[in-house]
C-alpha cells in the first residue's frame, strides 16, 4: 500500500509541473532543470543528469545536471548553475564498452553498486570515486523511435531501487522523449514554412509570400481608395545557355549573385523582393510608381545585373528583361497585375532582351492571345492532338526517297493548321519541348506500324531532337519504351539534334548520343552553320550526316558568300566523313549546283512539301498498297 501511494504522490507531481503552462512555455534548458530538480528532490537523489548522443555516437555528453549538494537558494543563481553545468563532459564509448552496450541492449539499468558491477565498474579510475557516487538508475530517451540518450540518476550511498522509483525514472524520462518529438515538430514546422514562404538558393521570398504580399496590399488600396503598386518582372537573359555550357551549379552561382545584388539595391518604394522562378525575380514597388522614378529602378537593376559575374573561372556578361505592370492603373487583381508584368516581360525579350517595357493594352491583347495558345498547345500535346507531316529527303537523281522528315503541325481547333514557327517558341517557353517530341515520337511510331502491317518497309524516319531532350539522362530508355508499344525498331530512326543543342555538358551529351546510335539509331546535325559548335565537339560526337541550312541554299548559284560557305561545309563534312544533306531546295539550279559540288541527299520544295502520312503513302507507296 505504501508503494502504492508513492507511485501515485510521484506521478501526481510530475503530471502538475508537465501541465503548467510556465513550464510549457519555458525553453529547453529550463525544463529539463525542472525535471532532473523534481526527480532529485522526490527520490531524494543527489544527482540527476540528462546525456544525450552526439551525431557520432561515440560517446554521451551531459546535457544538464542537478546536484542536490549544490542546490541554488534562488532563481537567479539557478541559471547561473545550470550555465556553469553545461560544461562539456563526455563519457567515450571506447573508454566504457560495457555500459554502452547495456545502455543499448537493456536500456534501463537499476545497479546498486555502481563500483563492482560489471557495466559500470569502468568508471572506477575517473568518475565514480571523484564524485562519491555508490549506485545508478539510468532510463532510455527517444527522439522519435531513435536512442537519443539516458537520464541518469545517481545516488552517493548503496541504494535498493524500488518499483515506484524505476516507474517515475522512466516517466522522467518519456517527458524528455516528448519534447524531442515536439521539438522535431517545431523545427520540421519551421523548416516547411521557410521552404513554404522561402526560396532556398538565395533565401529570398518565394512567388506565395509575393501573391499573398500582392493580394494584401492591394485590398489595403481598394479599401481606402489610395495607393499605388508596381510589379517589375525580371528575367535573367539567356541562363539556360550558361546552364547547358557550364553546368547547372554555374547557373545556380549566377541566380545567387543576381538575388544579392537586387537584395543590396536601395530603390524608392521597394517593398518586397522575390525569386518567383528558375530565372525570374520580382520587385513589388509601393507608392513610388511614377514614371520617372520607375525609368531610373528600372535603370539600376539593368546596370546592376549587367556587372559581370565571376563563375567557373570565366567572367561572364549577364543581361536581363524587364516587364513592369501597375496596379490601380493597369489592372485591379492581384493575379492581373502578376500577369502584366509577365507578359510586358516577354514583350521586352521579343524587342530585343537587356531592356524594361511597360504594360500597356497591345500587350494585353498579345499576352492573353500567348496564354489562352500556351493553355491550348498543353491540351493538345496531353492528348496527343498534334499531327506529323512528312517530308521526303531523296538522293541525287530526285526520285529516290532515301529517308523522310517528321515535321509537327497542329491543326487548332479555331485558327485551322499552325505551323512549328507559330507555336514552337511558346513550347520553350513554356517548358513544353521534351513534352511535345514524346508526342511527335509516339505518333512517327504509329505512322510506321501502320505501313508495317500493311506490309510497307518505310525508309528512315528523321525526327528531331530539342535541346531540352538531348541533355535528358535517359532520354534512351524513353525512346526504346515509346518504340517497343509499336514495335518499332530504333534502328528506323534518324535523330537530328541542331548545333546549339550541343553546348551543353559534354560528358551527358555524349553519353545520351553514343547511346542512340548503340541502339541502332543515326544522328545528324541540323542547320548546320547558324550555331556555334565547335569543330572538337563534331568529332568527338557520333553524327553521321550534316544538314546544311536553308538560309544558305536560298541564293546559289548567285551568292558568292552562300557558295563559299556551302562548299566549305561540304568540304568539313567529307574530312570528318558524314554525308551532307542540303534542305530548302526549291529550283533545279539550287539542284544542279548541288550535285556538281558533291552533296550527297536533298530535300525541298522542289521534290515535295511536307504530306501528311496518307498522302504521303498514297503517293510514294500507293503500288504497294494495291
Amino acid at each position: 500500500m505504501h508503494e502504492h501511494s508513492t507511485f501515485v504522490s510521484y506521478h501526481k507531481a510530475l503530471m502538475e509541473l508537465s501541465h503548467n503552462s510556465g513550464f510549457i512555455r519555458q525553453q529547453r534548458h529550463h525544463k529539463l532543470s525542472a525535471l532532473t530538480a523534481l526527480c532529485g528532490r522526490l527520490l531524494e537523489v543527489e544527482r540527476v543528469s540528462v546525456w544525450y548522443f552526439p551525431p557520432e555516437r561515440d560517446r554521451i555528453t551531459c546535457e544538464c545536471l542537478y546536484d542536490q549538494r549544490h542546490e541554488p537558494k534562488s532563481r537567479q543563481q539557478s541559471v547561473a548553475s545550470y550555465e556553469e553545468d553545461l560544461s562539456p563532459v563526455s563519457l567515450y564509448r571506447s573508454d566504457h564498452p560495457s555500459y554502452f552496450q547495456a545502455i543499448v541492449e537493456e536500456r534501463i539499468l537499476a545497479v546498486n553498486d555502481a563500483r563492482n558491477d560489471s557495466r559500470t565498474a569502468s568508471f572506477n579510475s575517473d568518475y565514480l570515486p571523484s564524485v562519491g557516487i555508490h549506485s545508478m538508475l539510468d532510463a532510455p530517451v527517444f527522439d522519435g523511435s531513435r536512442l537519443s540518450g539516458v537520464v541518469c540518476l545517481e545516488a552517493c550511498h548503496p541504494r535498493e531501487w524500488t518499483l515506484p522509483e524505476l516507474s517515475f525514472a522512466i516517466s522522467i524520462a518519456d517527458t524528455i522523449s516528448l519534447i524531442n518529438t515536439h521539438e522535431a515538430w517545431i523545427n520540421s514546422k519551421r523548416a516547411l514554412d521557410f521552404i513554404s514562404r522561402f526560396d532556398t538558393l538565395t533565401g529570398l521570398a518565394n512567388i506565395d509570400s509575393l501573391k499573398n504580399r500582392v493580394i494584401h496590399l492591394a485590398e489595403k488600396i481598394q479599401r481606402r481608395k489610395t495607393g499605388s503598386l508596381a510589379l517589375i518582372w525580371v528575367d535573367v537573359d539567356r541562363l539556360k545557355a550558361i546552364n547547358d555550357g557550364l553546368g547547372p551549379q554555374a547557373g545556380d552561382s549566377v541566380i545567387a549573385e543576381i538575388g544579392q545584388r537586387l537584395k543590396a539595391l536601395r530603390l524608392e518604394g521597394k517593398d518586397l523582393l522575390a525569386r518567383i522562378g528558375g530565372d525570374e525575380f520580382a520587385i513589388l514597388i509601393r507608392h513610388h510608381t511614377q514614371a520617372d522614378v520607375l525609368n531610373d529602378t528600372t535603370d539600376r537593376i539593368l546596370m546592376a545585373i549587367g556587372q559581370p559575374i565571376r563563375v567557373a573561372g570565366q567572367s561572364l556578361n549577364i543581361s536581363a528583361s524587364l516587364g513592369i505592370c501597375h496596379l490601380p492603373e493597369d489592372c485591379l487583381e492581384p493575379q492581373e497585375l502578376l500577369r502584366g508584368a509577365e507578359a510586358a516581360m516577354y514583350h521586352a525579350k521579343n524587342l530585343g532582351r537587356a531592356r524594361a517595357t511597360v504594360f500597356d493594352s497591345a500587350i494585353q491583347v498579345s499576352a492573353q492571345s500567348r496564354f489562352a495558345l500556351e493553355r491550348e498547345l498543353r491540351a493538345a500535346i496531353s492528348s496527343d492532338a498534334l499531327d506529323v507531316f512528312y517530308q521526303p529527303i531523296v538522293d541525287q537523281s530526285g526520285e529516290k526517297m532515301v529517308c523522310m522528315e517528321a515535321l509537327v503541325r497542329w491543326n487548332h481547333p479555331q485558327r485551322g493548321w499552325l505551323s512549328p514557327i507559330e507555336f514552337l517558341d511558346i513550347a520553350r517557353g513554356s517548358d513544353l519541348m521534351y513534352a511535345l517530341g514524346e508526342c511527335v515520337l509516339r505518333r512517327v511510331c504509329e505512322d510506321w506500324a501502320k505501313a508495317d502491317s500493311a506490309g510497307i518497309k518505310l525508309p528512315i524516319i528523321s525526327v528531331n531532337l530539342s535541346a531540352e531532350q538531348v541533355l535528358t539522362i535517359d532520354l534512351p530508355d524513353r525512346i526504346k519504351e515509346i518504340c517497343a508499344k509499336q514495335r518499332m525498331p530504333v534502328s528506323a530512326l534518324q535523330f537530328e539534334v541542331t548545333e546549339d543543342s550541343i553546348q551543353g555538358d559534354f560528358n551527358n551529351l555524349a553519353g545520351v548520343l553514343e547511346t542512340l546510335v548503340n541502339d541502332g539509331a543515326k544522328l545528324a546535325i541540323d542547320d548546320f552553320g547558324t550555331g556555334y559548335s565547335s569543330l572538337a565537339r563534331l568529332k568527338g560526337l557520333p553524327f553521321s550526316h550534316i544538314k546544311i541550312d536553308r538560309s544558305f541554299i536560298n541564293h546559289l548559284p548567285d551568292d558568292e558568300n552562300d557558295c563559299a560557305i556551302t562548299l566549305s561545309i561540304i568540304g568539313l563534312a567529307r574530312g570528318l566523313g558524314l554525308s551532307v544533306v542540303a534542305e530548302g531546295v526549291e529550283t533545279e539550279a539550287h539542284e544542279q549546283w548541288l550535285i556538281e559540288k558533291g552533296c550527297d541527299f536533298l530535300q525541298g520544295y522542289l521534290y515535295s512539301k511536307p504530306l501528311p502520312f496518307p498522302e504521303l503513302m498514297e503517293r510514294y507507296f500507293s503500288a504497294e498498297l494495291r
